[in-house]
């Protein structure tokens, strides 16, 4: 059975684009992204998607009353009606920035990944490589997880590492990173289509 996707994101889509150019070469296993949603007008994801003969959807947030699930459940309903649905489909994060309600993450329990521009659970949330560089680190890199409650806490199922070079900034650092993003992505995406993870507890299983 084909796994829908949808991607919710709000910057350039330059992850987004990887896994189009993944699912059109087959590698994304038997997979089809039928939405990208964003909260912010001028993504360059939206354009990527409408470019890409995918449904592209700009959903405002409004004043605060639009926060949480209130937000939330119009993505929903986006989704389902885009054929991503509960149990069946795949909600994949792609630079969104904003934080997901508990009520949606239950509706889609286990079925939300993110890609995290570093070796979690070092630096968390916002800026990632620029705290990496400020703590000194010699080792950074990248993290596909799936999505729980908590902000970048879910259990992992990818990781890259990427040596911190002495004269990296963050814009050098990142753009490393993101090379090694577009390529673990699209792979984490097709383990969870052919039905290849498992997760026990914390850990995800490779099968």
């Amino acid at each position: 059975m084909t796994t829908n996707i949808g991607v919710l994101a709000s910057g350039r889509g330059t992850n987004l684009r990887a896994l189009i150019q993944s699912a059109s070469e087959g590698r994304l296993g038997d997979a089809a992204i039928k939405v990208v949603i964003s909260n912010r007008q001028t993504a360059g994801a939206l354009d990527i998607a409408r470019n890409s003969n995918i449904k592209a959807v700009y959903l405002p947030v409004g004043d605060s009353q639009w926060g949480g699930w209130d937000y939330d459940s119009k993505i929903a309903e986006i989704l389902i009606e885009s054929e991503v649905r509960p149990n069946e489909g795949l909600v994949l994060l792609a630079g969104y920035t904003r934080i997901l309600s508990p009520e949606f993450v239950g509706m889609f329990r286990g079925r939300i990944m993110n890609i995290h521009p570093s070796l979690l659970p070092s630096f968390p949330g916002l800026n990632a490589q620029r705290q990496a560089l400020e703590y000194g680190v010699k080792i950074s890199g990248c993290t596909v997880h799936l999505v729980d409650e908590g902000v970048d806490t879910g259990p992992i199922v990818l990781q890259v590492s990427v040596p911190v070079l002495d004269d990296d900034t963050v814009d050098s650092l990142s753009e490393r990173i993101l090379a090694e993003e577009h390529k673990i992505y699209p792979e984490a995406v097709r383990l969870f289509v052919e039905g290849r993870l498992r997760i026990e507890g914390r850990r995800v299983r490779l099968g």
